[in-house]
This record gives structure tokens, C-alpha cells and sequence, in this order.
């Protein structure tokens, strides 16, 4: 008898250690899972920094450049009004140029003009009479500028409001 209880105390100690070892186990799975997530939401919040870095690194490029525009609408004022025979106002074109180059290596566009009124990108300053269809940009006030896909100004033009004929419904 006392083989059969050595025997039977040693099957409860080796369940007990199957018991802890299922256990450890166990545990050690939960931790490999918990390792895991925490790890996969590590990266997706180094994801989520670089991201805001960039777009706040974005939005102070547009702020900077929004504040340059008025200087650059000078200078294309001034230079309009030459007449380019000196060095020193060719000089002064290849400056605004170089400038302008420098900007639009950063992202900066001017708005396209071209074509039918756009809200989005258009700030109507008037309207005229002219043989375009109703809702054509006749002319250029001041130029507008987007930085990649950040609205700097919309450029001001003049809208066409038709040929100034409006017909006459009849009634019957």
C-alpha cells in the first residue's frame, strides 16, 4: 500500500506541476498578446507624431509664405512698370524669379484662372458685361496661391455676367 500512495502522491505532484506548468504557460501567452498590441500601438502612435509633425511643419511653411504674398504682388508691380534696358531692372526680374523658383520647390502654385468661376479658388471683386458665357473669369485682379493643398488666397477676378441680353419669357 504505501507503493500505491508514493505512487498516487507522485501523481498528484506531477499534476500539480502539469497544473502550474498549463498555467505559466497560459500566463506567457497573455504576455506574448500584451507584447504584441503594445508594440502594434507604438508604432501606430509614431505614425500618428510624424504625421501631426509634418502637417504642423505644413502649416507654418503656409503661414510664412500667406505673409510673403503681398511682397511678391510688389514686385510684379514693379516690375510691370519697367522697362528692362538696364541690368540693375533685369537684375531685379531674375531676383523676383529666383524667389518665386524657391517657393514653388516648397509647393506653392498659383491658382488657374482660366475657365469658369470656381468658389473655392475664385473671389468674384465684380462683375462686367462681355460676349463670355455667363460665369467666365474675364480678368486677373490679383493672383491667387495654394501651398500643396493648403488655400493660401484666392485669387480676385472679374466674372462675366453674359452679353447683358436677357430674354423675355412671353406670357400667354
Amino acid at each position: 500500500m504505501p507503493e500505491e500512495e508514493n505512487k498516487k502522491g507522485k501523481s498528484a505532484e506531477e499534476a500539480d506541476q502539469e497544473e502550474k506548468t498549463e498555467e505559466v504557460k497560459t500566463e506567457n501567452e497573455e504576455f506574448k498578446e500584451r507584447l504584441l498590441r503594445m508594440a502594434a500601438e507604438f508604432d501606430n502612435y509614431k505614425k500618428r507624431a510624424t504625421k501631426d509633425i509634418d502637417n504642423a511643419k505644413g502649416m507654418g511653411k503656409a503661414e510664412l509664405i500667406a505673409k510673403l504674398l503681398p511682397i511678391i504682388d510688389e514686385f510684379h508691380l514693379a516690375i510691370e512698370s519697367l522697362e528692362m534696358k538696364t541690368e540693375q531692372e533685369r537684375g531685379l526680374a531674375l531676383v523676383l524669379s529666383n524667389f518665386t523658383d524657391v517657393l514653388k520647390k516648397e509647393g506653392l502654385k498659383e491658382i488657374d484662372c482660366n475657365g469658369v468661376y470656381d468658389p473655392y479658388k475664385h473671389e468674384v471683386i465684380m462683375t462686367k458685361e462681355s460676349k463670355e458665357k455667363e460665369g467666365t473669369v474675364i480678368d486677373v485682379i490679383r493672383k491667387g496661391y495654394a501651398l500643396n493643398e493648403i488655400m493660401l488666397r484666392p485669387a480676385s477676378v472679374i466674372v462675366s455676367e453674359g452679353s447683358g441680353k436677357k430674354e423675355e419669357t412671353k406670357k400667354e
